[in-house]
């Protein structure tokens, strides 16, 4: 019988996030496959769980999934994690758990920390409707994508690097006008987290004149939602 593999979602910041079940299953497992093993070190440690440990990153994963299947049919279970966050969304993870299905293997996904649900949460941005975009291209396909983004009707979230968070918001002013609404989520959950919250212009022109550091989620409105301050139109 083959084992099961479980994608756990592990804290975006706060260590304190972790669920009781995520700490439970990746001290059971026979071997997590970790984005980073020196980064998924600080939070084992800090359960301690000693667990062994494999990296499995966006350059490995395709090399390392027949080793990882062969070892789930042999009957033993492994735990996904990535560096912060939810394997698969905007991280590694995916490609395993494709080659799981196809293989008849079963899948476990074990919810917890999210950055795009954390941001949404306290955006205060319709979020009835929201689309998911994740990192936008660096070079090849960035403006056809901003002009699809553009065209959306509904509450959009992207994750942005600090080294292109003014770059990128630039471009969304350009492509997306002056009175959209924004919001940007940095170090959600850590120490220093924030939220900031405007126009474009005004939300670009803080950054442009503070220190830029964390982790950016960008959370933009929809084109024609009003904040009355009690509500949402």
């Amino acid at each position: 019988m083959s084992g099961i593999c479980y994608v756990v979602a592990t804290p975006i910041g706060n260590l304190e996030d972790i669920s009781y079940r995520a700490a439970r299953i990746l001290g059971e497992v026979d071997k997590i496959a970790a984005e980073d093993t020196r980064v998924s070190r600080i939070l084992l440690n800090h359960l301690g769980i000693n667990t062994p440990m494999m990296s499995l990153n966006a350059r490995s994963e395709s090399a390392k999934i027949p080793q990882l299947i062969q070892y789930l049919k042999d009957g033993k279970n492994i735990a996904i994690i990535s560096d912060a966050g939810t394997p698969g969304i905007s991280d590694p993870g995916i490609r395993l758990v494709n080659a799981c299905a196809a293989n008849d293997i079963d899948v476990v996904s074990i919810p917890g920390p999210s950055a795009v649900i954390t941001a949404l949460a306290g955006a205060g941005l319709p979020t009835d409707k929201f689309w998911f975009e994740g990192f936008l291209p660096h070079k090849k396909g960035r403006q056809t994508r901003l002009k699809f983004l553009s065209e959306l009707p509904s509450t959009i979230v992207l994750y942005e690097s600090p080294y292109r968070v003014l770059k990128t918001l630039t471009q969304l002013l350009t492509w997306l006008g002056p009175k959209r609404k924004c919001v940007i989520g940095r170090e959600l959950t850590k120490k220093f987290e924030e939220f900031r919250r405007g126009t474009i212009p005004e939300v670009l022109e803080y950054f442009s004149k503070n220190p830029i550091k964390g982790e950016f989620v960008i959370i933009l409105g929809p084109a024609k939602f009003v904040d009355k301050g009690e509500g949402v139109e």
